[in-house]
């Protein structure tokens, strides 16, 4: 097994198709098929199932992709870390919750390796997605929350997938807002002041359990729901409904605006906020300058 046939097998299963992958990588597609066959008879595998439609990943397949993901991630990064990498573009990939304050780091990230040439990415996504992704290489790092209603139950699949959890701050809860909202001048909220009113979360898909709930409180507790998919919506329900949601209290105002405020909840628990990233991994330096950034603008919120 090379980094090269690893090259070549994430080519083909980007593609979907051995020609396409072939023209990308600038060899012939019977070198192609022979390095696939080559690296499936090594592995004990088959990697991909073949049609006339192109390829698909066999369900083996998929779990020598994220190996192979891994690996070649690695090698990257080690290179890097070495100085072997100096005519790399910048590369790097964050799945997180819904936080503004991760989008502010990566906003910070851009700026300090503004290149002719790179590629990073963020991903605003579900809980379990997160997870997911960082376990399969898809993201070199992952941002979530934990608390003692979720902690024993994501610790677990956290472990599961050979990833580490990292604490950056412990903060009390905080209601999302809006600045004229009824409850806007009140210095503490407490639970039962806000059940007139919808409770804004993030919907979670098939996983839709307040485990992997981003909101601190569970729905079970109000009669006034309402699930959403992304931050703007949220946003604008909160103004336009007078609803809310829980989370760490810290906005960034550059990115979301005035309108929205936070106020402290009147109850008895923390909220642990921290990234993901693989067991043993060597970082990018791209990883490393984002963690700084998300200290940073933790610190400050």
């Amino acid at each position: 097994m090379t980094l090269q046939q690893l090259t070549y097998l994430t080519t083909v299963a980007e593609c979907g198709n051995i020609t396409e992958a072939a023209e990308r990588l600038f060899i012939s597609q019977p070198s192609l098929s022979t390095a696939i066959h080559n690296l499936e008879k090594e592995m004990g595998i088959t990697a991909f199932v073949r049609s006339n439609k192109g390829v698909v990943a066999t369900r083996e397949g998929e779990e020598l992709l994220s190996f192979a993901r891994q690996l070649l991630e690695q090698a990257d990064n080690m290179k890097e870390h070495f100085g072997a990498g100096g005519g790399m573009s910048p590369k790097f990939s964050v799945s997180c919750q819904h936080y503004s304050f991760a989008v502010k780091a990566f906003v910070d990230l851009i700026k300090a390796y503004d290149a002719d040439q790179y590629s990073f990415i963020i991903r605003e996504t579900q809980t379990g997605e997160i997870i997911d992704d960082v376990a399969s290489g898809k993201s070199e790092l992952g941002v979530i929350y934990l608390s003692q209603h979720n902690e024993e139950i994501l610790s677990k699949l956290i472990k599961k997938n050979n990833l580490v959890y990292e604490e950056l701050l412990v903060s009390g809860p905080h209601v999302f807002i809006c600045k004229d909202h009824p409850l806007a001048k009140k210095n503490m909220i407490k639970m039962d002041d806000l059940k007139s009113y919808p409770y804004l979360v993030y919907e979670q898909g098939n996983r839709n359990s307040f485990y992997f709930a981003e909101e601190f409180v569970s729905v079970l507790d109000f009669p006034k729901i309402i699930q959403v998919r992304d931050r703007a919506t949220l946003f604008n329900l909160v103004i336009g409904l007078n609803g809310f949601t829980v989370s760490s209290g810290i906005i960034d105002r550059k990115l979301n605006g005035s309108s929205i405020i936070a106020q402290p909840l009147d109850i008895d628990r923390d909220m642990h906020i921290g990234i993901l990233k693989k067991k043993n991994a060597i970082l990018s330096r791209y990883a490393d300058s984002y963690i700084a950034a998300l200290k940073k603008h933790l610190s400050i919120g």
